[in-house]
């Protein structure tokens, strides 16, 4: 009589847990510059990976190659039933909020962007925080005295990261150069690695020796150019030390993959909510990455300076300047 209990309560529970998954049919809209960034979109796609790996659940998808793709793909997946849908990047914001209005039985989350909608999950990073940390282990690692930044489209959240990387950095060593350079004012300055290669050369050649490169696919063509001059680079987004060992000082981790796979299994399980996430330190939605691929290159001063600053960001006894909240950078 037991066993037949039992059997009964399982199969109740397999049969809720089949209607939870029959009920979610996900879907992704990547942004510019594709799932194999090797930067912010493949973060997210290695969060909708493990969503599908855990659940057994497909998703649907789909990589916007120019800007009037976006409303246009979220709309078509909202018209294929498609729920929930993750837009990633923040200028699906715009094409975002037109389309959850059109289908508000929808759940939407978006990665990096801020949709003020009743259907919409809005999630956002401290990158400045994440940055603040980078900028400390990459003046700590210059022997030039002289570090630098490549962003990719020169918007405000670019400058975010700039920013907190300049922080970091006059936190470590007061007497520390920065030069700045952004790639362009287009989309397409996401995914131009040649011009990343030129900027970072053009770094090189002005005394720097560690770049810190937010600038998606462009990135890529800075980290080569460090490689190809013996001086360091550093990662942004998703743990890209493996791309060159030796060369990739860190990454500046931004849990985007989390966020992701969050977006898909909350759905699923019941407990999205709609509203605003912001995700820093104390949230451990930003950080550095250490592993085999840098560890020689983290001294234990450095690994002791970039655990006590983290620690102090935490506690409030260190301020990090958002740029975002009045485009200025202070420090």
């Amino acid at each position: 009589m037991t066993i037949t209990r039992l059997g009964v309560v399982a199969g109740m529970l397999l049969a809720a847990s089949s209607a939870t998954a029959a009920d979610i049919s996900p879907a992704v809209v990547f942004d510019m510059g594709g799932k194999f960034d090797k930067s912010f979109n493949q973060g997210v796609y290695d969060g909708v990976e493990r969503f599908k790996a855990e659940s057994g659940i497909e998703y649907r998808e789909f990589e916007v190659t120019n800007e009037t793709q976006r409303e246009q793909a979220l709309r078509r997946m909202a018209q294929r039933g498609a729920n929930p849908i993750l837009g990633v990047g923040f200028a699906q914001a715009g094409p975002m909020e037109t389309v959850a209005k059109e289908f508000p039985d929808t759940k939407f989350t978006i990665i990096d962007g801020v949709v003020n909608l009743p259907n919409v999950q809005s999630v956002v990073f401290k990158e400045h925080e994440g940055s603040f940390l980078v900028g400390l282990l990459a003046a700590m690692a210059s022997e030039s005295n002289m570090v630098g930044f490549v962003g990719g489209m020169d918007i405000p959240l670019i400058r975010r990261f700039a920013c907190g990387y300049e922080q970091g950095a006059k936190h470590a060593n007061a007497t520390v150069g920065v030069v700045q350079n952004m790639t362009g004012t287009t989309p397409s300055a996401w995914n131009d690695p040649g011009r990343g290669s030129e900027l970072a050369k053009g770094q090189f050649d002005r005394g720097v020796d560690v770049i810190y490169a937010a600038a998606g696919g462009t990135g890529v063509g800075v980290y080569q150019a460090a490689k190809d001059g013996g001086k360091l680079a550093v990662g942004v987004d998703s743990n890209q030390n493996y791309l060159h060992p030796g060369t990739m000082l860190t990454s500046m981790l931004k849990r985007v993959d989390v966020a992701a796979y969050n977006a898909f299994n909350e759905v699923m399980n019941g407990t999205w909510e709609p509203g605003f996430k912001v995700l820093g330190l104390a949230e451990e939605g930003v950080g550095w990455a250490l592993d085999e691929n840098n560890q020689s290159l983290i001294s234990d001063d450095m690994k002791a300076a970039v655990e006590a600053a983290s620690a102090a960001i935490v506690a409030g006894e260190i301020n990090v300047h958002d740029y975002m909240s009045d485009n200025t950078c202070t420090y």
